[in-house]
């Protein structure tokens, strides 16, 4: 009875909402939220207090401070409605190809085109030599074909969409035969047989997880069938005691039994990496001339561009594909036909690609020159912090991420932070929520700052960062 008792003489001293509305620091904000957005954020400042206290009754409340708490929790909550919170981060994490953090840095070329488009109206889908409306596709087809050998081509927003898209095409309410081996499961827990599902079409799987013959996609191969699948095995690796088809023995297959092959690549490799001291990545151009009618890749993995989905192969499917509706449920706009179009043109410059692509630049950097940059960090944090912050360089190892590249790892150098104050942990967290957030990894009680992952210009503000953060509080 007395903590009831308690808690009503708590609740009895919530501030009321047109009080805390009349105070100047709640007031100020009128001129950027409307009446109603900021007469929302005090009700749920208020009730945020009330269920706080029913929890946990606080005793005597001083009618002061429960204005004052009701303050706080609103201007928190009307931040939340005028600070973005899509923002710019700083990646020192080494992973080049990081989903959480946007993927594919997007290069210089391709911004500035993005930026042109963003200024005006565009031509997304009127043929300017004939004034009539044309297909937005027109944009990226004819860099698609020239740099990967194939006929036609066409993209959507992301590959999953692309494989759905394929496969409906090809065999809605039909069968699609792929091998257990290769029923994936990518980003955001999302898996290969449920895309199929989704599609329309019927999976019939066989082989094992380890073994899958040649003869096991023929057993399989009924009246229903319609398309051969090979999805290839982008984001993890099965070795030992292995077996599997090679895409020419599926495309021979294919055209024995007169059924098209769909070849899901995953990330879009438009080079041979080897010429890049890296890892043998299946090539597009290579999937065209194996003879598979259908190839589908990321635009925002290896390519280096926005996020979406590329599909190349044979005119007579792709042209199937632009006429199902779904196309028009699946296609991109104009900022990542942009995007796109700008980062496949830097691949008609191979030679340039390590000075002209961000990510190429990344994945091929030399240690020496990752080392020179970490070394450059270093310095800068030392000269701000002084003893507020420990700052070390050792030898780390970059990684492609997002299913690139998924068991190689790139030498590397990082910068180690410690603070005499603070945990690893919460270091990484106080550079997280910082003005410009900057990310790390956490390894042997110590804050890293990978340094291929990070721009030279990037240099002066995580330093800066780093000041503001051992000023504002005690590192």
């Amino acid at each position: 009875m007395h903590q009831i008792d308690s808690q009503n003489l708590a609740l009895r001293q919530l501030p009321a909402v047109e009080k805390v509305l009349q105070v100047s620091t709640i007031r100020k904000l009128a001129g950027q939220l409307s009446s109603a957005v900021l007469t929302g954020c005090v009700r749920r400042a208020v009730g945020a207090l009330r269920e706080q206290w029913k929890k946990n009754p606080p005793g005597h409340v001083d009618p002061g401070k429960a204005l004052q708490q009701a303050i706080q929790i609103t201007l928190a909550e009307a931040q939340s409605f005028l600070n973005p919170s899509l923002k710019r981060v700083i990646n020192g994490t080494g992973v080049i190809l990081h989903t959480g953090l946007g993927r594919a840095l997007l290069a210089p070329a391709a911004q500035h085109h993005a930026q042109e488009i963003l200024e005006g109206y565009c031509n997304l889908e009127i043929d300017l030599t004939t004034g009539d409306r044309g297909d937005r596709n027109v944009h990226i087809e004819k860099l698609l074909c020239q740099l990967t050998g194939a006929e036609a081509a066409c993209v959507v927003n992301n590959n999953a969409a692309a494989v759905l898209l394929v496969l409906n095409t090809m065999a809605d309410r039909r069968e699609v035969i792929v091998s257990r081996g290769q029923l994936v499961e990518i980003g955001g827990a999302f898996r290969m047989p449920e895309v199929i599902r989704k599609s329309g079409a019927k999976m019939v799987e066989v082989g094992t997880t380890n073994k899958t013959k040649i003869s096991d996609y023929a057993e399989a191969i009924g009246p229903k069938a319609a398309a051969l699948l090979c999805v290839h095995a982008s984001n993890y690796r099965v070795v030992g005691f292995t077996q599997e088809v090679l895409l020419d023995e599926l495309v021979k297959l294919g055209r024995e039994k007169n059924l098209p092959v769909v070849h899901d690549l995953g990330g879009g490799v438009l080079l041979d990496l080897r010429k890049y001291g890296l890892p043998y990545e299946p090539v597009v151009s290579e999937s065209i001339k194996s003879g598979a009618s259908m190839m589908t890749f990321s635009g925002d993995k290896v390519l280096g561009g926005p996020q979406c989905g590329l599909v190349v192969g044979e005119k007579v499917w792709i042209t199937k594909v632009k006429k199902n509706p779904l196309m028009r449920a699946l296609r991109c706009d104009k900022l990542t036909l942009a995007l796109l179009e700008s980062t496949l043109r830097l691949f008609l410059q191979p030679a340039q690609l390590v000075k002209t692509h961000s990510v190429w630049r990344m994945l091929t950097e030399k240690p020496k020159v990752v080392r020179s940059r970490a070394v450059r960090l270093q310095k800068k944090i030392a000269e701000n912090c002084g003893s507020a912050l420990e700052a070390t360089v050792r030898p780390s190892e970059s990684e492609a991420g997002s299913g690139a590249l998924p068991i190689e790892k790139i030498p590397s150098f990082a910068v180690m932070l410690r603070s005499p104050a603070l945990t690893a942990a919460e270091l990484a967290k106080r550079f997280r929520l910082t003005e410009i957030p900057v990310l790390g990894y956490l390894r042997d009680d110590f804050l890293w700052l990978d340094a291929r992952t990070i721009r030279d210009e990037e240099i002066p503000i995580i330093a800066q960062m780093a000041r503001k953060l051992c000023q504002g509080a005690r590192c």
